[in-house]
């Protein structure tokens, strides 16, 4: 329950930020153009709000609604989510969204979209200021990665060091490996001291989002002794150290912190021999395990803390230009992943709010949660400039199209196109909430 509070607390704030960024984005443009704000909120007030505002000689109420689902700007003498009717039936006012020239309109109208991802640039920036950019680098990863069933089939091997996609170096494991690994020809991989070459098949992404079993692990790396919590436990009173690497167990090898867990499991309640690698010196220690096969040891569990890191640290101004490649190639990576939404396997994977939270630790980690806020405005700036109507892309397409024709679609037309718009939406709402719950009670 704690876990799942953790991660709802980080969700809600992070689209709160974006909600209220994006519409301000839409605001800001209105009131450029002088174009009346009506109300401005955060979350939908269907009903009642928790809180308004309305300051004295403004035009525009402020407020808080119930329903997080997001938020609105509404502005005077335009079709919106608000199917406010009995406004556009009246004439044209020289303060609304509709007197306006169709330039002015597609300004506001991307306003929303334009702010999305200028944030999502300036977290990506102050991110690398504050903590600047560290990683593992693939080639330090002497024991290679735990690879999946999807990418065993097709020639991987547990072990394997990735190397290079189609002759060009692997430097990090992260998204951008992954995309140029499947949509490679070839990989190299050192196995055994050796390069080898993996031909990858030209449906690697579907088979990776039908099968769901993902990419790889880096997590392959051996046991190490990370400190003994209790001065009693058996492996202390045995003399076992910190910074000891358990190499075998009952003269078993366990060059892996998954095969020393494996073994262990297998050895409740009894006298092992446990042996370490203590800098260039092997020994051996008589140890006994409790009733679940622990020893009494925390260990370390992630490769970054066994293999040497890289840290590349940025000043103020120049955390901006790495800041905007950041940003730029993660909207580049999320674009090109966008025609795969559109196959049978990537329909399956859509995901809703339950996704979506998932992208967050169980525990609150400020870097970790700006990383997935700023991912998530790109996400947001991508999905509303799409040419659906009832989104920012749909307003967007009529308007370039009453620019190039002169020719301006009706209001009837524009209610009926928000009405289908909608419909749309809340039928992919439904579709992506679904596949959240489906995966939940069946996919355990």
């Amino acid at each position: 329950m704690e876990t799942f509070l953790i991660k709802a607390l980080q969700l809600i704030l992070s689209l709160s930020i974006l909600v209220i960024v994006h519409e301000f984005g839409h605001y800001l443009f209105a009131r450029l153009f002088k174009v009346r704000v009506e109300k401005f909120y955060l979350f939908f007030d269907a009903g009642f709000a928790l809180f308004r505002w309305k300051p004295k000689k403004s035009e525009t109420e402020y407020g808080v609604g119930w329903l997080p689902l997001g938020g609105y700007c509404k502005i005077s003498g335009m079709i919106d989510e608000s199917m406010d009717k009995e406004q556009m039936a009246l004439p044209p006012k020289p303060y609304e969204f509709r007197s306006k020239p169709a330039g002015q309109r597609l300004m506001i109208m991307i306003g929303g979209v334009l702010f999305n991802f200028l944030l999502a640039l300036f977290i990506y920036s102050m991110i690398l200021f504050a903590w600047g950019d560290t990683y593992l680098p693939l080639k330090n990863m002497k024991m290679g990665m735990f690879y999946s069933e999807t990418f065993q089939k097709v020639g991987f091997q547990d072990g394997d060091i990735l190397l290079a996609a189609n002759g060009v170096p692997l430097e990090r494991f992260n998204e951008s490996c992954f995309r140029r690994v499947v949509e490679a020809d070839q990989v190299t991989v050192l196995r055994d001291g050796t390069e080898t070459n993996i031909p990858i098949p030209d449906d690697m992404m579907q088979r990776v989002l039908r099968d769901k079993k993902g990419f790889a692990s880096p997590d392959r790396f051996p046991m190490v002794v990370k400190k003994l919590p209790d001065l009693k436990s058996p492996a202390s009173l045995a003399g076992i150290l910190p910074g000891d690497t358990i190499v075998s167990i009952d003269s078993t090898a366990t060059p892996t912190l998954v095969d020393a867990f494996d073994l262990l499991a297998t050895k409740k309640d009894r006298e092992i021999t446990v042996g370490i690698h203590r800098g260039n010196d092997f020994k051996s220690f008589a140890v006994h395990t409790d009733s679940t096969g622990k020893i009494g040891i925390e260990v370390i569990a992630r490769a970054s803390e066994v293999y040497p890191t890289h840290t590349i640290r940025y000043g103020f101004f120049e955390s901006f230009p790495a800041g905007i490649m950041l940003g730029v190639n993660t909207l580049k990576g999320y674009v090109n992943d966008m025609k795969y939404v559109f196959t049978k396997e990537g329909a399956s994977s859509l995901g809703g709010f339950g996704t979506i939270g998932n992208l967050f630790p169980a525990q609150w980690d400020w870097r970790t949660f700006w990383e997935r806020t700023a991912f998530l405005s790109i996400i947001l700036a991508v999905m509303n400039i799409l040419p659906i109507p009832a989104l920012d892309g749909g307003h967007v397409m009529f308007l370039l199209y009453e620019v190039i024709t002169r020719r301006k679609p009706s209001d009837k037309f524009m209610e009926y196109a928000q009405i289908t718009g909608m419909c749309l939406l809340f039928g992919l709402l439904l579709y992506a909430n679904g596949n959240d719950i489906f995966r939940f009670f069946f996919n355990k």
